[in-house]
């Protein structure tokens, strides 16, 4: 069984080759990338492909058995980024693809989730055998920020007290791990989370505890966050997706009690307090 991941120098995308090379031979798996020297470190073959030029694709994919298509960070055009690897697959040969959708699926009301509601039609309609991992929040997506946060005095967004059930990514990449490597796993729709659900209250409470200084959460008015974060130098339509995102939380769409991802991964999921400790740690 051949498995190739596409996004393979990401974040995620190293860290599901690192665990997949846990539960197949190195030989067995190809690093799709866009600058394939970006993966010469992965320690296995590296294939180019570009979501951007499609005549890259088909022969990326020729012999791969079981695709993992991680999703796009181009918010320009990702469901047609995701449209031309999924047209490139049937014309390949490829078997099934595993996708890194978002939790709630097509039930989301996020912003974000539009592109991947679009992508999961596609791979229904495509013919090819599928799995949708519907990933919840990575707690890095607020750790990233802790560093701000500790000089600023607090942690802000417009999650109010909705739980979060997060994780982070070393967990969505075993389940990624242990989906493309293993059977049982064909047309079928997994909702991920931590155990764990928190608020951002509780977390900004455990960055509190951890450092000794008092970090309040400050949930704004998303017009507010999203200006802010808009200051910082992100475009102002992602910054309003992503408070569009908080908002959702705050309405329990990035919750999920079902455990589904630490039956997947054989394991408990990491606890936010751990990550927390480690992000704090690499400042």
């Amino acid at each position: 069984m051949t498995i190739a991941i596409t996004g393979s120098t990401g974040k995620l995308g190293r860290l599901a080759i690192a665990a997949l090379k846990t539960r197949v031979p190195a030989g067995e798996i190809i690093a799709l990338a866009r600058d394939t020297a970006k993966a010469a470190d992965l320690g296995v073959t590296a294939r180019l492909a570009d979501y951007q030029k499609p005549a890259t694709l088909v022969p990326a994919l020729r012999g791969v058995d079981t695709l993992v298509l991680i999703s796009s960070n181009d918010f320009n055009d990702r469901a047609g980024d995701h449209a031309r690897v999924i047209d490139a697959a049937k014309t390949a040969g490829v078997k099934r693809i595993v996708y890194t959708s978002i939790l709630k699926g097509d039930a989301s009301p996020m912003l974000l989730a539009a592109d991947h509601i679009k992508t999961e039609a596609l791979l229904k309609a495509s013919g090819l055998q599928y799995t949708l991992l519907r990933n919840g929040w990575y707690t890095e997506n607020y750790t990233g920020s802790l560093g701000g946060a500790l000089a600023a005095g607090a942690m802000i967004g417009s999650s109010g007290e909705g739980r979060v059930s997060a994780a982070p990514r070393a967990d969505y990449a075993e389940a990624i791990a242990a989906v493309a490597s293993g059977a049982g796993h064909d047309n079928k729709a997994y909702e991920l989370g931590g155990d764990t659900a928190f608020t951002l209250t509780e977390m900004a409470a455990e960055v509190s505890r951890q450092t000794g200084k008092t970090i309040p959460y400050n949930s704004l008015p998303a017009e507010t966050y999203a200006g802010i974060l808009h200051g910082f130098g992100l475009p102002a339509d992602f910054a309003a997706v992503l408070a569009d995102s908080d908002v959702q939380a705050s309405k329990g769409h990035l919750y999920d009690d079902s455990k589904t991802l630490s039956r997947l991964i054989g394991r408990p999921t990491t606890p936010m307090a751990q990550t927390v400790k480690a992000a704090l740690a690499a400042l």
